[in-house]
């Protein structure tokens, strides 16, 4: 079996979820056992919403709070009918807006709110219970209750002191008491101090063995635990990042990405290290030799792959852009939407559809009010972009950092040319200058004026004087790398040499 252990997932997840999704698909392609671990608290939502959203099983998930129960990872099925039938007679009257709801009982001040999956259902996944003005419960559900929080008045406010976990029976799995940034796990045979022991506790419940896989996708606050109760099974480390800071590195020291530092000390205990691209792989080899004199295992396998190259059946839309991302600032989307604004001085018709959620998607609307370019710059929202890019006739990205860049990948199987900033590692994997599209150069001194006048350059230039047709040929000549079938091999290599 292989285990893969993250931390959190959401609706607007990064690039190391979706990575894992992929290798979810890969590996379950290639006739390989895999679970997935996660182990961040998910109050606001079902985590079997947010895996199946993007491509897991429910039975390749592994969730830490309710590994321990004998409830299984499921969509929300508990409904209202049956949440009434738990009030013993009471009376009530009932109100709903949308996907919240309220029950309101006799007495002073006492009610329940419900939110449900959404606004058309009846499926209930939380319900907050709440008596005398004061919120005293939380109740969890998908097709059972799955656990409870119990509040209770501190310093005017509802402080969550207990979470209770339970079986599919409603008897109690185990408890998580908390006491402001202290928290305690009490099982029927043992007290656990700390979430890390809880995370060690779930690595030694599972036994493993030197059959067995692990890979970390994050190994903050779960890193040491996991490695501590691995017995003898193989550990490796999937860099998703750079690795190091350049900015703080010399010929004598190197200042590592604190995410990867304690992966890197340990360098011992693990089997092998996978970076997503060749430059990142040749570069923490010499980086281990150089600076701490051991040549560890380093495999490059990308984190993700092609199913097959989409070709376009239909013309694609003259002069159009494609970007998709989070919406955070790193992205740095708003130069994308400056750049456009500009280049329709010299390709009037250019247009830009932004794909991706996330905290800039405000402001990026308002910057495209602004400009007054609705007409002609879009976003899009979260969508699955398998058939998507081939509608376009390039991609554009304005990152500054990239391990991979799991959307290039997806826009050279769609046979995209790519603009981007000449910045390791994604771009340089995937655009060869010249060939497929360009890569700006660019140093941390430049001001963003000068990036968002370089893009409006290439802008102009890839659709005014570029051979679209040979960019596009060029892409899809690269895409055959990433094909599904050779990152299975690679997988496959990769596990059966740790063996």
């Amino acid at each position: 079996m292989v285990y893969n252990f993250n931390l959190g997932i959401g609706w607007a997840s990064s690039g190391v979820e979706y990575a894992q999704a992929y290798r979810a698909k890969v590996l379950r392609g290639a006739g390989i056992d895999a679970r997935f671990v996660f182990t961040d608290m998910f109050p606001r939502d079902n985590i079997e919403h947010m895996t199946e959203n993007i491509g897991f099983l429910d039975s390749e998930i592994i969730w830490l709070y309710t590994f321990f129960t004998d409830c299984k990872i499921s969509p929300v099925t508990y409904t209202l009918s049956r949440l009434e039938e738990s009030f013993g007679g009471r009376e009530f009257t009932f109100k709903r807006d949308g996907n919240t709801a309220r029950y309101i009982f006799s007495g002073s001040n006492n009610f329940y709110t419900v939110y449900l999956t959404d606004s058309e259902s009846d499926r209930v996944h939380r319900v907050e219970m709440v008596s005398n003005g004061c919120l005293i419960r939380k109740d969890y559900f998908t097709y059972c209750r799955i656990y409870s929080e119990y509040y209770a008045p501190l310093d005017g406010k509802a402080h969550l002191y207990q979470r209770r976990f339970f079986n599919e029976d409603g008897t109690v799995a185990y408890e998580e008491i908390t006491d402001r940034d202290a928290v305690m796990y009490q099982f029927p045979d043992r007290l656990l101090c700390s979430k890390e022991e809880l995370v060690g506790y779930l690595v030694s419940r599972l036994q493993l063995t030197e059959q067995d896989v692990v890979i970390i996708d994050r190994t903050t606050g779960i890193g040491q635990a996991i490695m501590q109760n691995a017995g003898r099974a193989r550990i490796g480390i999937v860099i998703h990042a750079d690795h190091f800071s350049e900015g703080s590195t010399d010929q004598d020291y190197i200042l590592w990405n604190n995410f990867y530092e304690y992966a890197f000390s340990q360098h011992r205990r693990i089997s092998f290290y996978v970076c997503a691209t060749d430059a990142q792989s040749r570069l923490l080899a010499e980086q281990f030799r150089q600076y701490k004199g051991i040549s560890p295992r380093i495999v490059t396998i990308p984190v993700g792959s092609l199913d097959g190259l989409k070709v376009s059946k239909e013309p694609r839309k003259k002069h159009s852009l494609i970007t998709a991302s989070r919406l955070a600032g790193e992205k740095h989307v708003d130069w994308i939407v400056e750049a456009v604004v500009a280049a329709r001085e010299k390709v009037p018709d250019v247009t830009l559809d932004i794909y991706g959620k996330g905290a800039e998607e405000f402001k990026l609307s308002e910057l495209i009010r602004k400009h007054s370019a609705e007409g002609y710059i879009r976003l899009c929202g979260q969508q699955k972009l398998d058939e998507v890019y081939r509608k376009y006739e390039a991609y554009i990205s304005g990152s500054t950092s990239e391990g991979f860049g799991l959307t290039l990948m997806e826009a050279i199987g769609s046979g995209l040319p790519i603009i981007g900033f000449d910045v390791r590692y994604g771009n340089q994997t995937f655009v060869d200058a010249g060939k497929n599209g360009y890569k700006i150069a660019v140093h941390d001194k430049m001001e963003k004026k000068e990036r968002i006048e370089k893009l409006t350059e290439c802008i102009v230039h890839l659709f005014t004087d570029a051979d679209l047709a040979g960019f596009r040929w060029h892409s899809y000549e690269k895409a055959h790398a990433y094909l599904t079938g050779e990152v299975e091999n690679k997988w496959k290599e990769t596990l059966n040499q740790t063996r």
